[in-house]
């Protein structure tokens, strides 16, 4: 069996029902962030797979995170409506997250859903970000 992986999210507070009745904010740093993938790291021995979400701390948080514990970039979306509602602003294509990777020092790897390694597509359509 394949360890679910673990993606700590940062709070979205745009537009919740958090933020206008409560006033909740998210106050988060890249550094308690990057503090928290560590400790994940050192502290969840069972969790195989941490990811680094880029997709609610950007490109060069998530690029520190592999280098603080995580083995997981993340993903493209292929239709992404809930994160980004929140606040989120961050966008890549599959050929973007690569880049992304590499210029971390590390090597990118195609993998499924259950991580499984698997084989860059010859063909593959890029994605275009239009929303």
């Amino acid at each position: 069996m394949v360890s679910p992986p673990s993606f700590p999210w940062t709070f979205q507070d745009v537009d919740t029902l958090l933020a206008r009745i409560r006033g909740v904010r998210n106050t988060s740093t890249a550094e308690e962030y990057l503090r928290m993938i560590a400790m994940s790291r050192i502290m969840l021995p069972n969790i195989k797979n941490i990811q680094a979400s880029w997709l609610t701390v950007g490109k060069k948080v998530a690029q520190m995170c592999l280098h603080a514990g995580a083995n997981d970039f993340g993903s493209i979306m292929i239709e992404e409506n809930v994160v980004s509602a929140a606040g989120a602003p961050h966008r890549f294509t599959y050929k973007s997250i690569q880049e992304s990777i590499r210029e971390a020092g590390f090597e990118p790897q195609l993998r499924t859903q259950l991580y499984q390694f698997r084989n860059i597509p010859e063909t593959i359509e890029e994605q275009v970000i239009n929303y």
